[in-house]
């Protein structure tokens, strides 16, 4: 007789300056497609995406539905809509793009304000674009050190080729699972 996997709901943030690659790296993840055409995000946009894994821990077999929000990225607009976007998030990414220094100097007051809300959340750092490697200008060193600063670990990806983008959600989820007592995930 087999048993039927366990079924857990958690929702991810995906935050950085606007530009990064954050609806991109969904788009690739969840429909495997990719766009050079920009459009900015308007306040967020939630996507769900179903994965089955063995927790990480117990080898359990779970089913994670993953409620994906994509936040705007205008800074303006953090403060005034942070209390409703990351209330309930279980892990964030926190996106900066490879080309553009200072999307990764943004990224500290980024997952504060996370944390602000939602606690002491899982975060992956995600260095995204590594496809323009002409223009990169953010090392994966300096990932490190960010993530270090905030007990995390970091990803390089590219959402244009696929690059990482599947793992990057996959471990987002097994953080989650390892940080979250499953009661805590709104077991279905």
């Amino acid at each position: 007789m087999t048993t039927e996997p366990l079924q857990v709901k958690m929702k991810i943030c995906l935050v950085g300056d606007g530009a990064v690659g954050k609806t991109s790296l969904i788009r690739r993840y969840v429909l495997n497609e990719f766009t050079d055409r920009y459009l900015q995000t308007m306040g967020t946009k939630v996507t769900k995406k179903e994965l089955d894994m063995k927790h990480p821990q117990t080898g359990e077999d779970i089913h994670v539905d993953m409620a994906i929000w994509d936040i705007i990225g205008q800074r303006a607009f953090r403060k005034l809509l942070q209390e409703a976007y990351f209330h309930g998030a279980k892990g964030m990414f926190g996106v900066c793009d490879l080309t553009r220094d200072y999307t990764l100097e943004g990224l500290n007051e980024w997952t504060e304000s996370v944390r602000d809300v939602a606690g002491d959340v899982p975060l992956l750092v995600v260095g995204n674009k590594t496809d323009l490697q002409d223009d990169i200008q953010i090392g994966e060193e300096r990932l490190k050190e960010l993530a270090g600063g905030n007990d995390a670990s970091c990803l390089l990806t590219s959402a244009k080729t696929g690059e990482y983008v599947e793992i990057a959600f996959v471990r987002m989820a097994e953080k989650v699972l390892k940080a979250h007592p499953l009661e805590k995930l709104e077991i279905q």
